[in-house]
């Protein structure tokens, strides 16, 4: 079974840092998988199958923490004893909620006109945004500058709901 005590990295054998081998977590995923998963359990006792189910429920948290970029580097900055809450930690540069702003507005308006290929350019650059700030993430967590990191997390968080909501009415236009 596994130590419920370890931290994502811990759990997967990984080092603790935000950029991560996808291929060695991919296969530690499986490998663990594999030996929690509840199948594997069904003729033990009623507490055998509930930790495999707890055990299993573990796995796939950390797999999905670790798999996407904000959550992992929000577990990395919690690790390092910063707290990051979706809820009221979402201070934000004035610059940069102007320019999202300027792009939701846009997005908005291209929807309205049928504009395929705005809206396709706006998520293009959201998202070329958002890897930027992936790594100024990585950069800020490898110096320790924790500040430095729980703001481009806000900002990277901010980035990636916007892409997946221009993402949205992209896919809706196209439907139509």
């Amino acid at each position: 079974m596994i130590d419920f005590s370890q931290n994502h990295f811990e759990l997967f054998g990984l080092p603790l840092r935000y950029r991560i081998d996808a291929v060695a977590l991919e296969r530690a995923y499986r490998e663990l998988q594999t030996s929690v998963h509840p199948d594997r359990h069904a003729a033990g006792s009623d507490a055998e199958k509930r930790l495999a189910l707890q055990a299993s429920s573990r796995v796939n948290e950390a797999y999905r923490a670790l798999r996407d970029p904000v959550a992992r580097a929000t577990h990395l900055l919690e690790l390092r004893g910063v707290a990051v809450d979706a809820e009221t930690d979402n201070r934000l540069p004035v610059d940069f909620l102007t320019r999202q702003l300027e792009r939701r507005e846009a997005a908005d308006e291209a929807l309205d006109a049928h504009d395929d290929a705005a809206l396709a350019r706006i998520v293009r650059e959201v998202r070329d945004d958002a890897s930027a700030t992936e790594v100024e993430v990585a950069r800020a967590l490898d110096e320790n500058d924790l500040e430095a990191a729980r703001s481009r997390v806000r900002q990277l968080r901010f980035l990636v709901k916007l892409a997946e909501d221009v993402d949205a009415l992209h896919a809706a236009e196209i439907d139509r």
